[in-house]
């Protein structure tokens, strides 16, 4: 199946599953007071998650690491 039927959150459980960290990590437990705001903690969570934060499933390793084998960090924003 290429795409997720309308309404059927169970046909992608990746991105389900995404959706729930983001909310639990990050959205439940911030006050955004304007769009830039968010977008900067938004930021902030995602490098933490990519650059910082190691992944029992790979490995106990960062991402980043996995991307960028040489020690830099994600791409320049």
């Amino acid at each position: 199946m290429d795409f997720s039927r309308p309404g059927k959150p169970a046909d992608n459980g990746f991105i389900e599953a995404f959706n729930s960290k983001l909310r639990a990590e990050c959205l439940n437990t911030h006050w955004f007071m304007s769009l830039a705001d968010a977008a900067e903690k938004l930021e902030d969570r995602r490098r933490h998650y990519n650059d910082d934060r190691p992944h029992r499933a790979i490995g106990y390793n960062v991402p980043g690491a996995l991307h960028f084998p040489d020690g830099a960090t994600s791409p320049p924003s």
